[in-house]
Formats: C-alpha cells, sequence, structure tokens
C-alpha cells in the first residue's frame, strides 16, 4: 500500500469510522490518460460504508469524503470514483 492510500485510509477512518472501507488503486489502468504522471497513486476507486452518510444524499455524501480529503485532492489525486453509503445499504 502507497503513502497517499496510506494517508487517505487514516483520514477517512477517523472522520467516518466506516463499517466498510475500501481503496484501490486504479492508477495504472490510467497510463497517458490526464493526471496520471507515472508515479502511480494517481487515481483511486473508493467504496465507503459509515452512519455518517445516514440521512445524508449522495452530493452531499460526496462532499463530506472530499472535505476529509481536501489535501490529497489538491495534489496528488486526479481522479476519484467514490461510492458512499450509509448501513444496509449494501446488501
Amino acid at each position: 500500500m502507497g503513502q497517499i492510500t496510506e494517508a487517505m485510509r487514516d483520514k477517512l477512518t477517523q472522520a467516518f469510522a466506516p463499517l466498510r472501507l475500501e481503496i484501490v488503486d486504479d492508477s495504472d489502468r490510467h497510463h497517458g490518460h490526464a493526471g496520471h504522471n507515472g508515479s502511480g497513486e494517481s487515481h483511486f476507486n473508493v467504496v465507503i460504508e459509515a452512519a455518517a452518510f445516514e440521512g445524508q444524499g449522495r452530493v452531499a455524501r460526496q462532499r463530506m469524503v472530499y472535505a476529509a480529503l481536501a489535501e490529497e485532492l489538491a495534489g496528488p489525486v486526479h481522479a476519484l470514483s467514490l461510492k458512499a453509503y450509509a448501513p444496509g445499504e449494501l446488501g
């Protein structure tokens, strides 16, 4: 696991105490695309399930996660595919 992945995992865990958290570095699939600098850890897929998302719409959930990862999104992370769920929504 890379340094950026670890930082994202730590921040999301602290902010949301998730029941489920999956962070997949998808940078290799974006070689040659915008934002891919060849060093990796630029494109991520995140699945998070947390009680903090209960009663929140999709956009509000995204904003919550983006706020927690503001530093990473302002720098090394070019793209983040996010699926945020409240408990029980995953099935």
